[in-house]
């Protein structure tokens, strides 16, 4: 008999091992022979790998480590893209017992010095692109004592071959006896609201996720299952969203990195390996709109599409249902603790706009500045009870801002939104974004789902702008679709389209063409940066 969302969701225990090690679980448990990975090259060769492949070589590489003196709680950075030796490295990492360090490819020597600097990484992997960045900053790491290249090409002195590391290793290895509370990640938050923070993680995220990825992919897995994402491995959506609950689960994942997204490749890929699941993150999707006739051109086979990072809006959900022929299933997290919210569009009706209902084994409330839950239909900050496996242990070294992370027995998310009679929670915003305007409170998120109805807009962006008299008035950045120029009357027509759909005090009573809106690596829109274009207010219409 079918349980409805309630039954499953009341019946639901953790029951996580007190000895738990993530590369066990996603690599070592499985049959050698069965598949793992699928690996695209940039040139488009394809190279598989099977379990049996990872663990023999996750084992030399955590050998080869050992004798380079690394062990047990080191930091190990990994400054790598969707490639077999990214995940090579994680198992190795963890049959360690080391914590390891994800890092975007995208990041500037800046970047990756603050994160180095901030973590005391002692090794950092990274390809020929990015070794420049690191031998740029290396006389500034004290702590950064060994650096692992992959791939052909020059090695300056010092630099060590990934594939020579593993050359003379041994194929066994006696993994740690890490506990499930042991760390195992540190993941730097993407600085919206200040300097980046590394919120530590133990083993047992990977065990918290699982509940999360079944439900955001319609009871994940079925057979025949196959899973790929264009996000990076570096983020929190990559790693524990899609590559290792892919694995713990025995499902082949798709390595396959796009330098830059581009809607048809990214389709083509999927049709070509025969991709069931896919995580798109918000940008993507928002970027893979304007295409038309998707069923007819790509002959794709996906059974869930699921997307987070930023609400996606009716807009996008119903051209999911037009051109991709299902729902996609948003899902709410963040770094600190992530896939918390989630819709599960197999069991329990879609809401367009809603972030959906808590995923089971998570405890949710709306709470108020001082972290008393809030009842039904009232507006407060996402908050989830203590104790939770997904949740991060402390921010690295910085006890100040852990503790202001908490209030009472919740962990406070910094995200605004209410909860209805059904459970449902409603995004409005990050708490640091509410805009004030004559008294109002107003989230950017459902002015922002309004703009992408207009015909000209691509991708839109709501930010407060500083007014004498309203304290705030609404102000919207906008990047134009092909075919529109930026003017006034554009400008006006786009303000009279929100005022007349959504209320007077929410249109944005400024309009601000421009190129492209700034997110993070993450695809999160950097609204600080809007704030400090908004000082240009000869640009606004």
């Amino acid at each position: 008999m079918n349980m409805d969302y309630h039954e499953r969701y009341n019946g639901f225990q953790w029951d996580i091992p007190s000895l738990y090690n993530i590369a066990y679980f996603i690599c070592d448990r499985h049959p050698g022979g069965n598949p793992a990975l699928i690996h695209e090259d940039d040139d488009g060769s394809v190279t598989p790998y099977s379990f049996g492949d990872l663990r023999k070589l996750s084992n030399r590489l955590a050998n080869a480590l050992s004798g380079l003196g690394l062990g047990r709680g080191d930091r190990i950075a990994i400054l790598l893209s969707q490639r077999p030796e990214t995940l090579i490295a994680h198992l190795a990492g963890f049959k360690m017992g080391a914590v390891n360090v994800p890092l975007f490819t995208l990041f500037g020597p800046d970047a990756l010095e603050y994160r180095l600097h901030d973590c005391g990484a002692k090794a950092v992997f990274v390809d020929g692109e990015n070794l420049a960045k690191i031998l740029e900053i290396r006389p500034r790491l004290e702590s950064l004592q060994h650096i692992v290249r992959t791939g052909e090409g020059e090695r300056p002195d010092g630099v060590i071959s990934f594939t020579g590391l593993l050359e003379n290793a041994a194929d066994e290895f006696g993994m740690a006896a890490t506990s499930s509370e042991d760390p195992a990640l540190i993941i730097y938050t993407s600085g919206t609201t200040g300097p980046p923070k590394g919120a530590l993680h133990a083993h047992r995220v990977l065990a918290g996720h699982l509940p999360g990825v079944a439900m955001s992919h319609n009871s994940f897995p079925q057979p025949g299952d196959r899973f790929w994402t264009p996000a990076d491995w570096a983020w929190i959506g990559g790693l524990i969203d899609v590559l290792f609950p892919s694995l713990y689960h025995g499902v082949p994942v798709l390595a396959c990195r796009l330098k830059k997204y581009d809607p048809e490749k990214a389709l083509s890929l999927m049709a070509k390996h025969r991709v069931k699941n896919v995580f798109l993150p918000p940008t993507a999707l928002k970027m893979t709109r304007p295409l038309s006739g998707i069923k007819e051109k790509f002959p794709l086979g996906l059974r869930t599409v699921a997307s987070g990072g930023e609400p996606l809006g009716t807009e996008i959900l119903e051209w999911g249902r037009t051109e991709l022929g299902l729902d996609i299933n948003e899902f709410y997290g963040q770094t600190e603790a992530n896939l918390l919210i989630s819709n599960f569009s197999a069991l329990m009706a879609v809401k367009p706009g809603s972030m959906g209902r808590p995923v089971f084994g998570h405890r949710l409330s709306v709470v108020d500045r001082e972290g008393h839950p809030l009842p039904a239909g009232s507006s407060g900050e996402i908050a989830v009870k203590k104790g939770d496996p997904v949740m991060f242990l402390s921010y690295w070294k910085d006890k100040a801002a852990t503790a202001e992370k908490f209030r009472g027995e919740w962990m406070l998310t910094g995200d605004a939104a209410h909860v209805d009679h059904d459970g449902y929670f409603w995004f409005s915003g990050r708490k640091d974004d509410v805009i004030t305007s004559a008294g109002y409170r107003i989230g950017p998120s459902e002015i922002e789902d309004c703009l992408l109805k207009h015909p000209a807009v691509a991708v839109p962006a709501v930010i407060g702008s500083p007014d004498e008299i309203r304290g705030q008035v609404v102000k919207a950045f906008i990047k134009l679709k092909e075919g529109y120029e930026p003017s006034s009357r554009l400008a006006g027509d786009i303000k009279e389209f929100v005022r007349v759909r959504l209320a007077a005090h929410e249109y944005p009573r400024e309009v601000e063409f421009i190129a492209e809106i700034p997110v993070t690596v993450t695809g999160k829109i950097k609204r600080g940066d809007l704030r400090k274009l908004d000082t240009r207010k000869e640009k606004g219409w």
